[in-house]
């Protein structure tokens, strides 16, 4: 299928798991009912933004309330839904983890958060290693459709990753993110942007939708853009599933057009390069 409809869902979340899953449920079975082949939640789309939530709300492959709701919706909806992320328990630690089911609701893949989010902000200091770990491995999912690839929020601004996931075929790549009220007016639309004329391919950014009293406020303006770097579907920060086209076929144009990854450097830069400390 060269051409299809996606749909990102930009909604509230709360510190009540089951009314979260319930808004994710609703919000997938409104972007089947436009037409969308591919459903896109939020990062921790079914908790709070909070270290505490993060270990409360940690679930196991592949019993989890979440995982289980996730599969049935797929299901129910007939689409394939990249489950945003939630936290995951597996063992002794806990991973921030985007599962991503086919329209059978069938498991297709799973894709940890390889970088954390340890900053110091001046107005917010986080530091997401206090409870969660990063994943290892990164490696694009094969859906009915099209190739996803899965970067978590802070993800997006390493182009390597990124650049690894479009050499391995990715053809989407969908980020889950909460960018906050300092990164996302600054960097939420030209991180898209840029990983999209980087690497030409569609990028999809999923954020949950905006509520001013949170202790962490999230940004929303949930983006999709295309391999031109073209915005084809925004939001605002208000909760809504937005929907676009989305055509792979413009993929191979762009890229005929404009060969930049048939024009890389091999020889000189690569991404097995070492780089010295700074």
């Amino acid at each position: 299928m060269a051409r299809f409809k996606l749909g990102v869902c930009q909604m509230p979340i709360t510190g009540d798991k089951s009314v979260n899953l319930a808004q994710a449920r609703e919000m997938v079975l409104q972007a089947a009912d436009s037409g969308c082949a591919i459903a896109v939640l939020p990062e921790m789309f079914n908790c709070p933004y909070s270290h505490k939530y993060f270990v409360r709300f940690a679930e196991t492959a592949p019993d989890g309330e979440t995982i289980q709701t996730l599969s049935n919706t797929a299901r129910e909806a007939g689409v394939t839904i990249v489950g945003g992320s939630i936290p995951e328990r597996d063992g002794e630690r806990v991973y921030n983890t985007s599962f991503i089911f086919g329209p059978d609701g069938a498991l297709l893949g799973r894709q940890r958060k390889i970088h954390l989010f340890d900053v110091e902000l001046e107005t917010l200091s986080f530091r997401e290693s206090d409870t969660l770990s990063p994943g290892e491995e990164t490696n694009p999912v094969l859906t009915p459709v099209a190739t996803i690839g899965v970067a978590i929020c802070y993800d997006v601004r390493f182009p390597e990753l990124i650049r690894s996931l479009s050499l391995k075929g990715a053809q989407v790549v969908v980020i889950p993110a909460a960018f906050n009220m300092i990164t996302g007016p600054a960097h939420w639309e030209l991180l898209l942007r840029a990983r999209a004329v980087d690497n030409q391919v569609y990028t999809v950014g999923a954020s949950p939708a905006r509520d001013p009293r949170a202790t962490y406020v999230y940004y929303g303006h949930s983006l999709v853009v295309n391999p031109w770097a073209e915005a084809i579907a925004a939001a605002d920060e208000k909760p809504g599933v937005i929907v676009a086209d989305i055509d792979l076929d413009f993929i191979t144009k762009v890229r005929n057009e404009l060969p930049l990854l048939k024009n890389r450097r091999t020889d000189i830069v690569s991404l097995n390069i070492m780089q010295e400390n700074y």
